[in-house]
């Protein structure tokens, strides 16, 4: 998450004068082929939120593009138009709770990884995660699980001595035709994969794409030293506490509507723990 830059650009950019353009657009900075968040064709749920709370605040979203990866928030939130003062965009729909790159809001969901097994190959009598640990070496060395290059799964896979069955991925990619849910979701068709340990969001996407049936969702539970579920917020710039406190209000106010639309997704949504306010925040 790139957390060490957090301090730096706090202090860097707390005491900044945030120009901008009349408060009569959403201003949304977004992957746009990046399912279930966010599309052009504006069908994720970030889309659908942005566009809930823009009705709500009398305003239509005006969306500035960028692939989700590595420079995101440099190339967007922190980017300015020309050589004008006034910035591209001003909120990032979805970010883990106190990620130090922006100043979050409150959390709007709570969801955790799952392992998604595809049906009707042999693995259909798993039912919990631990399970793949006890099978015989034999039946082990068929598994085919995709590993990402961050995420918990990973450690998972390497604490059940798993890591020899692990099918590697990366979470950026580059691709620019296919988010990770998209290639998932077609190398478990093509039989590259049978498993895969996915943040339920993208999990979601992946059996939305297919009959019911196809796959097996089983969520993977956090313990000491091995954390699965996560709080997700929203970004705004450092210093722009304003917009910051007035989406805790539209979140606050709006809770049942965001959870409507998240549930249209079909991902775990667990109840959303109390958290402490970041010094920053105060």
């Amino acid at each position: 998450m790139l957390k060490f830059f957090a301090l730096a650009l706090g202090l860097t950019l707390m005491n900044t004068a945030w120009a901008g353009p009349k408060q009569d657009t959403f201003r949304v900075c977004a992957d746009p082929l990046h399912p279930p968040y966010s599309t052009r064709e504006q069908s994720g749920f970030e889309n659908k939120i942005a566009e809930l709370f823009a009705k709500k605040l009398g305003q239509t979203v005006a969306y500035t593009w960028f692939p989700e990866r590595i420079g995101f928030i440099r190339n967007t939130l922190m980017a300015t138009i020309d050589d004008t003062d006034t910035y591209r965009c001003d909120v990032v729909m979805g970010v883990p709770a106190g990620y130090d790159r922006t100043l979050t809001t409150q959390p709007y969901f709570h969801s955790t990884y799952v392992l998604l097994i595809a049906q009707n190959r042999g693995w259909d009598d798993i039912n919990e995660p631990r399970q793949l640990a006890e099978l015989p070496l034999k039946r082990q060395n068929r598994l085919k699980i995709a590993m990402f290059d961050r995420g918990p799964g990973t450690q998972w896979l390497q604490r059940q001595g798993l890591l020899d069955q692990g099918i590697p991925y990366q979470t950026m990619s580059g691709d620019h035709e296919h988010n990770i849910a998209m290639r998932i979701d077609e190398d478990m068709r093509a039989g590259l994969i049978d498993m895969a340990i996915l943040w339920g969001p993208l999990a979601g996407h992946v059996l939305d794409q297919s009959p019911e049936g196809s796959y097996q969702a089983l969520p993977m539970i956090s313990s000491p030293g091995m954390k699965f579920d996560f709080s997700i917020a929203m970004g705004v710039r450092y210093g722009d506490k304003a917009r910051q406190q007035q989406l805790n209000r539209l979140i606050e106010t709006n809770q049942a509507q965001i959870n409507a639309i998240l549930r249209e997704y079909h991902f775990p949504l667990l109840p959303i723990p109390a958290v402490q306010p970041r010094q920053d925040d105060d």
